[in-house]
């Protein structure tokens, strides 16, 4: 009987932490859902329409013509410029914030300060960088007013420039609230304890930062640099009104070519967002696999070290 009993009772423990381990899955399954039903059928129609079928072979006619297509590489290194460069110096600024002012930031009142930004769209973040720094723009008068410039045109271009100077500012100021939001849970569950620990050993501020600050702060910056590199490397609205007309950023051309160009472009616009959803998808893989490991490792070391 007292074998029976505590056969019964694992299997009421293994019951529930079956459930309790499915949970999250469930509150999930509605975006999955969603997700699944309008991402993938784009995505499925767009994989139909940038193949060439010769029988029952599939021919990969478009993404060979796609790969040796001059707009598009230009396209695609001027986006990978300026998603990286806003990327990276929006979780650099984001993480020197958090770090400085997460005790700040267990207040309400601070934490919609910091996060306010988000609450405006992108597109009308984008406009209001135009009405700022155009040359005909609110600085410009500011500066010719105060006796600064002799006329406005003397104004420096940073919207509408080849660099994408404004897109890059737009963003940056725009995706700091959302690293700060990301940042903050880590700094708050942090143990301050191994930093005092540190600094009484003589360590520096650098010292303390990759030896305490670093392990929990570097697996949650790599999935926000995802996030934001992806997000910005497919965001359409920004550079379709601060940009230039050549090179293009990889969604306006896209756009361009399935609604503006020629019926022919169209397979080249599909291919040309398979190629950049399935790299999204190699390098989301690749890098929360990444990260969990180092989870694992860091939690074990730890658990060896007490």
């Amino acid at each position: 009987m007292i074998g029976f009993k505590r056969t019964g009772n694992e299997k009421l423990f293994n019951n529930k932490s079956n459930k309790s381990r499915l949970k999250p899955y469930l509150f999930l399954l509605p975006a999955l859902l969603v997700t699944a039903l309008f991402v993938g059928h784009g995505l499925f129609m767009a994989a139909k329409e940038s193949f060439v079928t010769d029988g029952n072979e599939i021919i990969f006619h478009y993404y060979v013509e796609l790969w040796k297509h001059d707009t598009f590489l230009y396209s695609l290194r001027v986006s990978v410029w300026v998603a990286f460069i806003s990327t990276a110096i929006s979780l650099v600024i984001g993480l020197l914030i958090t770090r400085v002012m997460f005790r700040l930031f267990s207040r309400d009142g601070w934490k919609f300060i910091a996060w306010f930004p988000m609450l405006i769209p992108h597109f009308v973040a984008a406009y209001i960088c135009f009405l700022l720094f155009a040359p005909s723009g609110w600085l410009s008068s500011v500066f010719f007013q105060i006796g600064w410039l002799e006329s406005m045109s003397q104004f420096p271009v940073f919207v509408n420039d080849p660099l994408y100077i404004g897109v890059i500012f737009t963003y940056i100021w725009k995706e700091i609230p959302f690293v700060v939001l990301m940042l903050l849970p880590v700094y708050q569950e942090m143990d301050l304890r191994f930093e005092d620990v540190s600094r009484t050993l003589g360590g520096n501020k650098w010292s303390v930062f990759k030896t305490v600050e670093f392990p929990w702060v570097w697996p949650i910056s790599l999935e926000v640099f995802l996030i934001l590199f992806v997000f910005i490397l497919g965001a359409f609205e920004v550079p379709a009104l601060l940009g230039v007309t050549y090179p293009k950023m990889i969604p306006v051309l896209a756009y361009e070519w399935f609604y503006q160009g020629q019926w022919a472009n169209r397979p080249l616009a599909q291919a040309m967002m398979i190629c950049m959803s399935v790299v999204a998808l190699i390098a989301a893989v690749l890098i929360l696999t990444f990260t969990q490991r180092w989870r694992a490792k860091w939690a074990t070391s730890r658990g060896d070290d007490e």
